[in-house]
């Protein structure tokens, strides 16, 4: 289901410009790839470079790599001598993505972890101040729930895809993937201890901050 008005779509890239040209190259080299909709994009993109940029991070956390597009735009608001570590399964995907971090300027900030997120997580201790979800849909209330307790008041977490390609607004939810996105949101809802507010930029993105 197509969410967002291409029309609408492109007049908001236009006036919302990537000039980084990593981040575009990035992007154009991702529509040769079988999985290019998992990039985050120009517009998504920015929006997380900002919030990055209001909030001045020290330490960021990023479960779900990909290519690394994401990481290198929220690496852009942290403080001096902060870090960003992103988390990706896939090895063959973590090379790609080691190899854009390495044309950065922001590289030396980046720690790319592979393996089971929530085996990393157990191994990673620091006092995060921005959390981004974008990895397998089926995990994401393990990573809440995992996450939560360790985090900061004031901390802001970002899930993205929680529209999921519009299939949640389905009356009857098909396959796995939804019905685990639209169990994250109901479990988000309900969740008093968080502020939240759902946006809908490209696939949704839910902004969670502890109280």
């Amino acid at each position: 289901m197509e969410l967002i008005n291409p029309k609408a779509q492109a007049y908001a890239e236009h006036f919302s410009p990537q000039r980084d040209p990593l981040l575009n190259q990035i992007e154009q080299d991702s529509q040769s790839h079988p999985e290019k909709q998992m990039l985050s994009g120009p517009l998504q993109g920015k929006l997380l470079e900002m919030i990055s940029l209001i909030t001045q991070p020290k330490y960021i956390l990023e479960i779900g790599t990909f290519l690394g597009y994401s990481a290198l735009c929220l690496a852009k608001g942290l403080k001096p001598g902060g870090e960003l570590h992103t988390l990706e399964i896939r090895e063959e995907t973590a090379a790609v993505a080691r190899e854009n971090f390495k044309k950065s300027k922001t590289s030396n900030k980046i720690i790319l972890h592979t393996g089971n997120a929530l085996e990393v997580l157990e191994n990673l201790d620091k006092p995060w101040d921005l959390v981004f979800i974008d990895a397998d849909k089926t995990g994401y209330s393990d990573y809440y729930r995992f996450l939560l307790p360790k985090i900061r008041s004031g901390c802001l977490i970002l899930a993205d895809n929680v529209l999921f390609h519009g299939q949640v607004l389905e009356e009857k939810l098909k396959g796995k993937n939804a019905a685990a996105i639209q169990a994250f949101n109901e479990l988000v809802l309900q969740d008093t201890s968080v502020d939240k507010v759902m946006l809908t930029v490209r696939d949704g993105l839910l902004l969670i901050r502890k109280k």
